[in-house]
């Protein structure tokens, strides 16, 4: 396993411990449909939210939420209307970043409505 993938995976599961400790659920990870994948998706209330988590060992190069490109958003709204559509959710929807700095004490910010 790439370097990469292992910092990308840390930083998803620490999204997903700060999401529930905020008293989200954890209704799926890594969600795919075609070529898109969404990293989380939680409930809370009457809400569905799909959220990209970025991570990063450093900001040397910017800040981790800085990097949600504009096909990249394109591919996480197709698949989250695959799901919305496969769950028959009739609820709120929401698309939230969740930035994760790692280091000796990761920094974790949570971007509501972050993704238009």
């Amino acid at each position: 396993m790439s370097d990469k993938i292992k910092t990308g995976n840390k930083g998803e599961n620490l999204a997903a411990e700060f999401l529930q400790q905020k008293g989200f659920e954890i209704v799926a990870r890594n969600y795919r449909y075609r070529r898109a994948e969404i990293d989380l998706i939680v409930r809370q209330d009457n809400w569905t939210i799909f959220v990209e988590v970025k991570t990063r060992s450093s900001a040397a190069f910017g800040q981790p939420e800085e990097f949600v490109e504009a096909h990249q958003a394109r591919r996480i709204f197709e698949a989250a209307e695959e799901f919305i559509y496969t769950t028959n959710w009739h609820g709120h929807i929401r698309f939230d970043i969740v930035s994760v700095k790692l280091g000796v004490t990761p920094e974790i910010i949570h971007f509501e409505d972050a993704i238009n």
